[in-house]
């Protein structure tokens, strides 16, 4: 029998091994500002209402529970202005980076497809595609998709890597030019809570979708905002008809979030002092990491929001990642994001503020 696996890129972070032994070689060890990895203690809270369902024995609701998807529209409403969802209308995922691995197979798309994605985006947006077996075209902008009409378009914003924030106008043209062409655009909405310079807006506010979320979804994860990487907590809200379609095949393919770990993300969506305290900390490194660059010879471009500074020193991607592992200092490469990142590296404010003042000390010396 001959098998036929989808052909994968090699694993990005893989290609940082050599940099991460001279990283960590370095006198008093590495700062590893490479993966966006939450550092901070899981607040107590969330910790407390994990345990408090641990004594249940039965299969979790794939839906999730009724106070889970009410805690999550609240949140929507109170921290992003996100109004008009129906509880039906929101579906807790296994984080994620999941969501967005399966979500072009989920929605039945494969071969003859094309999604677009953007020029500089998560790795794991084209793997989605090409897990699907469809076709995959980055591009910022409507005008370069020409007459051709993609089945999905997925938007970032904040973007990881770049920080990019999209304005109301962009996001309403995207959706506005989508309808007419019967595309689904998803936005992955994971750093929405974390606007510096810029404040980010949802896909699903009124003001981007007029009142209709028909063709619309928006991915949200508690990983960033409330250190829940480890429980894998995330959620998909929108357009209802799409959601029950990803509800009856995750209910098939047993994809469902353990139940203890819904319990923590009521918790955590409830919590807006925990998010502001989480908030302040990276403010705080983004600060002290976007002076230490600056002053040592470092382009920071967009960077706007969300959990990563996007910088140049005007040479490839590569030398910087060397330059500055040789200070013991570890950042993921430009490359990794797409072409066009060929000149940047993407520096992570998740590192704890004793590791954050270490590394602008480095880059002073």
């Amino acid at each position: 029998m001959t098998r036929r696996a989808p052909e994968l890129p090699d694993f990005p972070w893989d290609a940082l091994a050599g940099h991460k032994a001279t990283a960590h070689a370095h006198p008093g060890g590495a700062v590893d500002l490479s993966i966006g990895t939450p550092v901070d203690p899981v607040p107590a809270g969330i910790r407390d209402a994990l345990a408090s369902v641990s004594e249940i024995p039965g299969y979790p609701a794939t839906h999730g529970t009724p106070a889970l998807r009410a805690a999550a529209l609240d949140a929507l409403s109170r921290r992003h202005g996100v109004e008009g969802l129906e509880p039906d209308a929101v579906l807790p995922t296994i984080g994620s980076k999941e969501l967005v691995a399966w979500l072009p197979r989920l929605l039945g798309f494969g071969p003859g497809d094309t999604v677009v994605i953007p020029e500089l985006s998560y790795p794991t947006y084209e793997v989605g595609v090409l897990l699907a077996g469809a076709s995959v075209l980055r591009s910022d902008g409507l005008v370069a998709l020409g007459p051709q009409r993609p089945a999905m378009i997925w938007l970032n914003s904040p973007s990881n890597p770049t920080g990019r924030v999209l304005g109301v106008d962009h996001l309403r043209k995207v959706v506005e030019w989508a309808r007419e062409r019967d595309v689904i655009v998803v936005s992955d909405e994971c750093y929405l809570a974390l606007g510096w310079d810029a404040e980010p807006v949802s896909l699903l506010h009124p003001s981007v979708h007029g009142g209709r979320t028909d063709g619309l979804l928006a991915v949200h994860s508690l990983s960033k905002s409330a250190n829940l990487a480890s429980y894998r907590a995330g959620f998909v809200t929108g357009d209802p008809a799409l959601v029950a379609e990803l509800l009856a095949v995750r209910k098939h393919a047993g994809m469902i979030v353990p139940r203890p770990v819904q319990e923590a993300m009521v918790a955590a969506l409830v919590d807006d002092e925990a998010l502001a305290a989480q908030r302040d900390r990276y403010a705080r490194r983004r600060t002290v990491l976007r002076k230490a660059l600056r002053d040592n010879g470092f382009q920071i471009d967009h960077s706007e929001a969300g959990l990563y500074l996007w910088a140049t020193r005007g040479e490839d991607a590569w030398e910087t990642v060397r330059w500055l592992a040789e200070r013991g200092i570890l950042v993921a490469p430009g490359t990794f994001y797409g072409p066009a990142g060929a000149q940047h590296v993407r520096i992570a404010l998740t590192a704890t503020d004793e590791r954050v003042d270490v590394a602008a000390e480095r880059l002073a010396q």
